[in-house]
């Protein structure tokens, strides 16, 4: 049965119009990188990668749901991520001006895990033919450019360090939504895969925790003997883990560390005074950075909606906890940060953060 209807009819009748019509840049084909709290626009003079590809993803959602002109949206993107980003190397360049031109030709290995979960997303919205055949490509170009010799894959190119887990879970995303798309067995193939670097090389089974931060060969890099942990990351993991077990079935140990990995937040990752998760940890459970970023706060929406050892109320916690981000904010707009008080910190509302309220809204709602 549907969940969080507060936030779903929040995110249909206020968030997706007021982003179609101010978010999306039409004369100029392009998405606003933010729009001000004030009303006064977005002072961006760029765009960038993830941008774009996240608001694809957002507005055939929306598209879905009946949103007037939402296909429109996933059009523009898709034209500007063929006319613009990708290279003829196959890859995607990161940052343009605003009339498309590159400023950034870096290929970054988080921003292309998103060109490939726009690519699925648009094919629930126009034909999905030259959609498969360029997210094969996109994959055949990761594979050959960007495999790291050590396991998993480089940052991007230049490569660069530290090497980071959070590239991987949202590939793993990604594989996992071509999968639904077009039913390839490679995108399956690969999502098995990076399930696997985590069981094997990304989590720390000694504390039940997520690194984020790794060397050269995937070590932990640990200031003190222990590591940075983001709980907005282990929510995402559960929910990861158990999309996967849905698509392949069960891998052995991947339940269990799930668990851990919530356990975890359980303990140590919400703040007793706001219930919202806070940002950063040590894996010693202390805190390094207290303050409450919205996205935190909807990927724990997605794993109160599927955890099996589910608590009374959890749920409605984490949506009281997300109601913190948009209470007060002006319709369909949102306070990225609280302080450890609760109080809204001064910036504009991302693009990028319209990703996570529609995917953690519409996951729990559906879960």
């Amino acid at each position: 049965m549907p969940k969080l209807d507060p936030a779903w009819t929040w995110l249909r009748d206020q968030a997706w119009p007021l982003w179609l019509e101010h978010g999306v840049d039409w004369p100029r084909r392009g998405f606003h990188e933010c729009l001000e709290l004030d009303g006064s626009g977005c002072p961006s003079t760029f765009r960038r990668l993830r941008v774009v590809t996240r608001q694809v993803y957002v507005f055939a959602a929306a598209h879905e749901a009946g949103l007037p002109r939402a296909d429109e949206a996933v059009e523009l993107g898709l034209s500007f991520l063929r006319r613009h980003a990708r290279q003829a190397d196959g890859g995607y360049a990161q940052r343009f001006n605003l009339d498309g031109a590159v400023i950034d030709g870096t290929r970054d290995l988080y921003d292309h895990a998103f060109v490939l979960l726009a690519l699925a997303s648009a094919a629930r919205v126009v034909p999905p033919e030259p959609l498969r055949q360029e997210a094969l490509a996109l994959m055949d170009y990761l594979d050959s450019g960007l495999r790291h010799p050590q396991g998993g894959y480089r940052e991007g190119i230049p490569a660069s360090l530290p090497r980071r887990q959070n590239p991987h879970m949202h590939l793993l995303e990604s594989c996992l939504a071509a999968w639904e798309a077009f039913g390839e067995p490679l995108f399956l193939e690969h999502a098995g895969e990076l399930v696997g670097l985590f069981l094997a090389r990304l989590r720390d089974p000694a504390t039940g925790t997520l690194p984020e931060y790794f060397g050269e060969g995937l070590e932990p890099l640990l200031t003190a003997g222990r590591h940075e942990v983001e709980p907005g990351h282990h929510c995402e993991w559960a929910w990861l883990l158990d999309w996967h077990r849905r698509a392949a079935g069960p891998l052995e140990g991947a339940a269990e560390a799930a668990r851990a990995l919530l356990a975890f937040v359980d303990r140590h990752g919400i703040n007793p005074a706001l219930g919202t998760l806070r940002d950063v940890l040590w894996s010693d459970g202390t805190v390094k950075e207290p303050g409450s970023r919205l996205w935190p706060q909807t990927e724990r929406l997605k794993s109160e909606a599927l955890r099996p050892d589910a608590r009374p109320g959890g749920l409605a916690r984490a949506e009281a906890a997300l109601r913190r981000h948009i209470e007060g904010a002006p319709p369909g707009l949102w306070f990225e940060r609280l302080d450890p008080e609760g109080r809204p910190l001064p910036g504009p509302a991302p693009a990028s953060s319209l990703y996570h309220l529609t995917a953690g809204i519409l996951v729990a709602r559906h879960a």
